[in-house]
């Protein structure tokens, strides 16, 4: 399956339906006065977030979706039908954006389950029966229906993953995420092997957590160098980020500054996430020089080092004891189904 994490969309609701103009028409009653329906309301349009979708390739062949608007009222009394809500399935994470200045966030879908009316249908028109006064008998006058709403949205998915996994390109992500996870990325010794995000769920200690890999980094990034700052977007809603470094073919103290410089110049408060740096593919050095590398990046700024091995799994066990402490009481896939993340603490009422 094709992966999209962006697309742009009409969506325009249902109006709602004419009232009707009618008078009762019945053998033996002479003065049968008006008997004209109500017109019914236009249907909504409703976003719901749904498990097991994970990427927004429907929406680059459907692009316009329009409600159907309600029915015309009719003689008799009767009123017209109401149109049944056009509802949108997207996956869990997907952003609702204001197509204007693609900065404002309409809705915002992080749990499955979750629906969002985003345009109300009109409301139907009224019919001549409802305009009878003891004055006027036999009205004429009707309502057309309120006239629907439209507009243009970007749809924009940031998935959902407890962990973060960054680094420059060729650092060992993909091989680090196929070690400790069921993901199949594809791994080669070449820069931006990794050209879309991955996601890896990884079980340690009796905890799961869900991981997710994008692609390497550069200076620049974040004004768009290199894949650029489309994918930073998937890392915004973890918890911690780790910041995987190659031991064998880069300055481990300029790499460390790169992301880091790049982090910070994205925002999204991605720079005041906290980060545990790893020192990758330390079987390919000795290790003094291991040691002497982790030594110069605690004293370029990093909190802790953990020399690892992600293509033999040495020091992988205490990197992940560190990630654990970071995770929630209960991860997206360690809850029920249906059960959302407790909301921070805060003052009871009733209001």
């Amino acid at each position: 399956m094709h992966f999209l994490d962006q697309a742009k969309i009409y969506i325009r609701s249902g109006g709602g339906g004419p009232g009707a103009v009618s008078f009762r028409r019945e053998k033996y009653v002479e003065y049968g006065g008006p008997d004209g329906g109500n017109g019914g309301k236009g249907a909504d349009i409703v976003f719901e977030a749904v498990a097991g979708l994970n990427t927004l390739i429907d929406f680059r062949y459907t692009q316009h979706f329009k409600a159907p608007r309600g029915g015309h009222g009719m003689g008799k009394n009767r009123n017209g039908a109401a149109g049944k809500d056009l509802v949108i399935k997207v996956p869990v994470g997907t952003q609702i954006v204001d197509d204007e200045d693609r900065e404002t966030v309409l809705a915002d879908l992080t749990e499955a389950g979750q629906r969002v009316v985003l345009l109300e249908g009109g409301m139907g028109g009224r019919g001549n029966a409802s305009y009878k006064t003891s004055t006027n008998r036999a009205p004429r006058q009707h309502q057309p229906g309120i006239p629907p709403q439209e507009m243009w949205v970007w749809l924009r998915l940031k998935l959902l993953a407890d962990v973060g996994l960054v680094g420059m390109p060729n650092a060992g992500k993909s091989t680090f995420i196929n070690k400790l996870s069921n993901a199949k990325a594809k791994v080669g010794d070449y820069a931006f092997t990794t050209l879309r995000p991955q996601l890896g769920v990884v079980t340690h200690k009796n905890r799961e957590f869900v991981l997710a890999d994008i692609p390497g980094l550069i200076a620049g990034a974040a004004e768009g160098a290199g894949i650029g700052d489309r994918f930073l977007g998937h890392i915004e809603r973890c918890r911690v980020l780790v910041h995987l470094i190659d031991i064998s073919n880069t300055d481990p103290v300029e790499a460390m500054h790169v992301v880091e410089e790049e982090l910070e110049a994205y925002g999204g408060d991605l720079e005041g996430k906290p980060r545990l740096v790893a020192l990758n593919k330390i079987d390919l050095v000795d290790d003094e020089l291991a040691a002497a590398y982790a030594k110069e990046l605690l004293k370029a700024g990093a909190h802790e080092v953990f020399p690892i091995s992600g293509a033999t799994g040495k020091g992988m066990s205490k990197l992940l004891d560190a990630v654990i402490e970071y995770l929630p009481a209960a991860t997206v896939t360690e809850r029920p189904e249906g059960e959302r993340e407790e909301a921070d603490d805060k003052p009871w009422s009733p209001l």
